[in-house]
């Protein structure tokens, strides 16, 4: 990974922004469900090809979480769970900000917003347009900091966006996300969490192509062989943010937003203390 600094990042996407608005993916073009329509057949192969375009095409963020236990009298808590967001800033709308929030942190500002912070990692698109090029689906991630950011813990929650079509969710009732991935006790909480909170889900067994059921999907390449995928449609995703754009996303977040941050990060504490497989000895 070539280095960014956040101030070339946010750079970028201002000069994106006097260029011609960033719509972000909110209302340009249905997602990619699967990786028929992809540019690039991995991560490594289209860092290959656009060398030298991070930073003004592209950019990823990631954070690790300092562990450390010196002590040979206590033990100290491991971390458990990582948030990815794997098509972050033009391409599916939202993700980043939802994955920096879901994590525990300000998208915004970066500072941490308090209670339990959680490892993430993002790919985002920042050109000015045709950001959708820069999709690879998630079977084909092989970006090796996010697998070790996803090998690294037992639970993994990946962030994406759809159109309500592809969610199958009713044209009455638009917003809605599907809760997909290998861990059926983490996506029950999730359902539950999710649904007490107010919002639409729909079980990723229905969708096949949303289902995020492959062991290569980043979200089951955990220490358990199994997490969870959100695809959040279009229309919910819209209703977090008050300027649908790259550079407006971040500070204009709703109650919306909060709502499904807070629901996300209830259904993680919920699984985390819920001991079985999640108790680290």
């Amino acid at each position: 990974m070539t280095t960014t600094s956040r101030r070339t990042v946010l750079t970028a996407l201002a000069t994106a922004t006097v260029a011609g608005p960033l719509l972000g993916g909110l209302g340009a073009g249905a997602a990619h469900a699967t990786s028929a329509n992809d540019l690039y057949s991995s991560n490594t192969d289209l860092y290959t090809k656009l060398a030298g375009k991070e930073g003004t095409d592209f950019a990823r963020r990631y954070k690790r979480h300092e562990q450390v236990d010196s002590d040979q009298k206590t033990a100290v808590a491991y971390g458990r769970t990582a948030i990815l967001a794997l098509h972050g800033g033009g391409i599916e709308g939202g993700t980043s900000e939802l994955c920096l929030g879901i994590a525990g942190y300000d998208p915004a500002t970066l500072a941490a917003k308090g209670g339990p912070a959680y490892d993430y990692w993002m790919f985002e698109a920042i050109r000015s347009s045709n950001n959708s090029e820069l999709h690879v689906t998630s079977r084909n991630c092989d970006d090796k900091v996010a697998l070790s950011v996803a090998a690294a813990n037992l639970n993994v929650v990946s962030l994406h966006g759809c159109t309500a079509a592809q969610a199958g969710a009713p044209v009455s009732r638009p917003e809605a996300v599907v809760v997909g991935g290998l861990n059926n006790t983490f996506k029950t909480y999730l359902h539950d969490a999710l649904r007490a909170a107010g919002f639409q889900t729909i079980d990723g067994s229905t969708e096949p192509d949303l289902a995020g059921v492959e062991p290569t999907n980043i979200c089951n390449r955990t220490l358990l062989a199994k997490g969870v995928q959100l695809e959040i449609t279009t229309e919910l995703r819209k209703s977090m943010f008050a300027v649908n754009t790259i550079a407006g996303r971040a500070t204009s977040t709703t109650a919306v937003y909060d709502t499904f941050v807070a629901a996300v990060r209830t259904a993680i504490a919920r699984l985390e203390a819920s001991g079985g497989e999640q108790i680290i000895l």
